[in-house]
């Protein structure tokens, strides 16, 4: 049996071990990435693929006669025609949970960085500010704690929850929308339209589906706070980015922290990346990326090899 991996770089530049999954077959091929073209030049003799993101589609299904598992390398199949797949007699596996700690990690931190306004102090301490201060701290930039605070959570799964647990040792008031669309949900579970208007941070931890594409948007701003803060951390595409790049040059919410976007890596042109705007962090979706999240998505990896080897697949999504 042959393995390919397409997109291994998506799992960084060479400090994850993959001797949990090369070990299992007798050849691998291995590729930092590859285009449409290479993808089907890569994948016409294996037997099982590794992704990320690379698409696989029918088209590709059609010259891989051999190919019997495709495992995904993250928790989302978007990329993959299961229903293609399905036809062409192809087992699907994902990965679940894997960086929950680490997603978990960087969505507090981002918190954090916007409750101390931390990169403009770091900001004022490279410049020479500080060197210049007539006293021995600098307090030109709004600090508050977030002991007390009120955070809203959209999307109350596994890394939702996980940051719930967290805020609340931080001594924060939870929370939790309604999945928008839902009318039917437990009582503990706010209206988001409701949510919005009384949490002092907004995080998101939601798919991406048509009931909550721009579910961050103008008119949703609008109903929050003025000191509030809006963290997502889950798909781009659940906010709008003109209206919150208004939202934010009209103080109409006092800062956001995002580490997606519509589309990554972003054009040289894209809104957020090229914002000047103080009160917004843009991070690189690197929020799972600690090296442990990594090396567990591989073992899941490995796991999900094993499984179809043995007739006992694992984290199926299809088959």
């Amino acid at each position: 049996m042959k393995g390919v991996i397409l997109d291994a770089g998506s799992l960084g530049k060479g400090e994850v071990d993959l001797s949990p999954i090369t070990d299992l077959l007798d050849e691998w091929q291995v590729y930092g990435t590859s285009s449409p073209t290479e993808t089907i030049e890569r994948i016409g003799e294996a037997t099982v693929v590794l992704s990320n993101k690379i698409v696989l589609d029918e088209e590709k299904f059609s010259i891989a006669g051999k190919l019997r598992l495709i495992s995904v390398m993250a928790t989302g199949t978007n990329n993959i025609d299961l229903d293609a797949a399905k036809r062409a007699d192809i087992t699907v596996s994902n990965a679940v949970a894997y960086a929950t700690p680490s997603v978990v990690q960087h969505t507090i931190s981002l918190m954090l960085a916007l409750s101390t306004n931390l990169p403009a102090y770091i900001h004022d301490v490279k410049s020479g500010a500080w060197q210049k201060a007539p006293a021995f701290c600098m307090l030109d930039h709004p600090i508050s704690e977030l002991d007390g605070k009120v955070l809203g959570i959209v999307g109350f799964g596994e890394l939702g929850s996980s940051v719930a647990a967290v805020a609340r040792a931080l001594g924060m008031k939870v929370l939790i929308s309604q999945r928008p669309g839902c009318t039917n949900e437990s009582k503990y579970r706010l209206p988001f339209d409701d949510l919005i208007s009384e949490v002092d941070y907004l995080s998101l931890h939601c798919p991406l589906t048509a009931e909550t594409e721009n579910l961050v948007n103008l008119a949703t701003l609008k109903k929050m706070k003025s000191s509030a803060f809006l963290i997502n951390t889950a798909r781009g595409g659940l906010v709008d980015a003109a209206d919150l790049l208004q939202a934010l040059g009209s103080n109409i919410i006092a800062g956001a922290a995002v580490d997606v976007l519509n589309t990554e890596p972003p054009p040289e042109n894209d809104l957020l990346t090229n914002a000047n705007q103080n009160n917004l962090i843009v991070t690189p979706h690197n929020a799972w990326g600690a090296i442990e999240s990594r090396q567990r998505l591989v073992q899941q990896m490995a796991d999900n090899i094993n499984g179809f080897l043995t007739g006992k697949p694992i984290r199926v999504v299809t088959k």
